[in-house]
């Protein structure tokens, strides 16, 4: 294996997880409407007239779109916080995917667009980084943040109402695959935040954390093909994962706060979505 491949494995990891050792993550709060804002940006009226406007389209044409603003994402990205967010709503049909998140991060002047599987095609990542860059951010600019929402959410609508999309029967097609490098950063931080929250419950932190390693370490090997980086990213990995199990100071376990089920008049159809999209900063 060549220096930079082990440089470009030992950089994903690094970037992904060093932030996130010793802080709690932000909790996905629970599916209870269309619209889910938890800065206060919107006034109720805004909200209600955004709420009608995508229940009139899923009733339409099937898709769902939901909006959710939040004050930070922060420790994680905005795109880690998103397909956290994305998997947890599972927004969309299920077998057709064609959910969609509009995330913004008030305080960290972020935005993403979510896309679910099978909107791929109609919402490609080109197309929703000229939503982001051309109709949201310029108005959040100004400070006009239901207009930038709402400009944003109306042309994600029209871009989907010109793709025929598929019955709910129909199988989905298969995904664009991940790249490598994406594919590094989603299996490590399943291993660390997901998976190896359950082992470290049951198995205890050391001998958990181990577990973590060792299953990093063989598709390290796996994927490269060398023992050496199998051996590095196992030893980061075991690191990271013992001491990355911290507990939310506000009680209730490291995702205490918001509970994290759905609820009320709306919820997911079970849609599934593998990180597609695209985001933006004002």
């Amino acid at each position: 294996m060549t220096e930079g491949t082990l440089s470009r494995a030992l950089l994903a990891a690094m970037l992904l997880f060093a932030p996130q050792v010793t802080l709690a993550q932000i909790p996905v709060p629970p599916l209870k409407s269309r619209v889910t804002d938890l800065t206060g940006t919107l006034n109720s009226g805004q909200r209600a007239a955004l709420e009608q406007k995508l229940a009139a389209f899923e009733a339409k044409k099937g898709s769902q779109i939901a909006v959710l603003a939040v004050p930070t994402t922060q420790p994680e990205t905005i795109e880690q916080y998103s397909i956290r967010v994305a998997e947890q709503w599972k927004l969309g049909r299920k077998g057709v995917d064609d959910g969609v998140l509009l995330l913004v991060a008030m305080k960290d002047r972020a935005v993403r667009i979510e896309v679910g599987y099978g909107l791929e095609g109609a919402l490609p990542d080109a197309i929703a980084k000229r939503i982001v860059e051309e109709y949201i951010i310029p108005r959040f600019k100004q400070g006009d943040f239901n207009g930038g929402i709402g400009a944003g959410v109306e042309r994600i609508v029209r871009v989907i109402e010109g793709e025929a999309l598929p019955q709910p029967s129909k199988a989905r097609g298969p995904a664009s695959p991940l790249s490598g490098f994406e594919s590094l950063l989603l299996i490590g931080f399943l291993l660390v935040f997901v998976i190896g929250g359950v082992l470290r419950a049951t198995l205890g932190r050391i001998a958990g954390s181990g577990v973590v390693g060792a299953i990093a370490g063989l598709i390290v090997w796996a994927a490269v093909g060398s023992l050496l980086a199998a051996v590095i990213i196992a030893i980061l990995l075991f690191i990271l994962s013992l001491f990355g199990g911290v507990a939310s100071p506000r009680g209730g376990g490291r995702y205490g706060g918001w509970s994290s089920g759905g609820g009320g008049g709306f919820s997911g159809g079970g849609g599934g979505f593998g990180g597609g999209g695209a985001s933006g900063r004002w």
